[in-house]
């Protein structure tokens, strides 16, 4: 199987669990991202939240909530959308 057809399939099925998601695997998926040739794919943490930018978009995930390793929807939501521009996952 193709390593970029593993990053779509993760896309989708994170996008089918909004509620459920953990922060390691938004790292995955990016870092899979950076290993396939993503131009200038970054990420920073400032002890709030690590900023994502991949191929000019950008996207932000909060890292500072304490007793849950869950991340909020909204912050997938961005996710997702980015992965969209990157037609990496449709809707």
């Amino acid at each position: 199987m193709d390593n970029l057809q593993r990053v779509r399939e993760r896309i989708r099925e994170i996008a089918g669990r909004r509620h459920n998601v953990k922060f390691s695997e938004i790292e995955w998926v990016f870092s899979q991202l950076k290993s396939n040739g993503f131009p200038n794919a970054r990420s920073r943490n400032n002890g709030h939240q690590t900023i994502f930018s991949v191929a000019g978009q950008r996207f932000g995930v909060c890292t500072h909530n304490p007793g849950s390793k869950q991340i909020k929807a909204c912050y997938v939501d961005a996710f997702l959308q980015v992965m969209i521009e990157l037609e990496l996952y449709e809707e």
